[in-house]
C-alpha cells in the first residue's frame, strides 16, 4: 500500500493505492494518526483502493471517531464498486460520507 499526503491548510487528502487489509492496516493508522493533529477535513481518496478488510474497517471508524470527537469531517472518495458494496453491506455507508 502506497500513502500520498496533500495538505491544504487545516484539509488534509491522503491518496490511498492498494488492497487495506490485516498487512497494511497498521501504516494506514500510523498515517492517521501522525496527520490528524489541527486538521479539521480530511479526505481518504480510494481511488486505487480495491480491496478492505475488517481491519481497514476499524481503523477508519476509529478514525471517524476522531473526527467526530474534534468537530471535524471525514469524506470517503472516489470508491471502488466493491469497496462501497463492503461499506453497504456492513451499515459504514449510513455514518460515512461518501463521494
Amino acid at each position: 500500500m502506497e500513502i500520498l499526503k496533500t495538505q491544504n491548510g487545516t484539509e488534509l487528502t491522503l491518496t490511498i493505492k492498494g488492497k487495506i487489509d490485516s498487512r497494511s492496516t497498521p501504516e494506514l493508522e500510523e498515517a492517521l494518526n501522525k496527520a490528524l493533529d489541527g486538521i479539521t477535513r480530511l479526505i481518504l481518496d480510494f481511488k486505487e483502493v480495491d480491496y478492505i478488510t475488517s481491519a481497514g474497517l476499524r481503523a477508519i471508524l476509529a478514525t471517524q471517531t476522531t473526527m467526530d470527537d474534534s468537530e471535524g469531517e471525514l469524506i470517503i472518495r472516489s470508491c471502488d464498486e466493491s469497496v462501497k458494496e463492503v461499506f453497504n453491506l456492513t451499515g459504514f455507508s449510513k455514518f460515512l460520507k461518501i463521494e
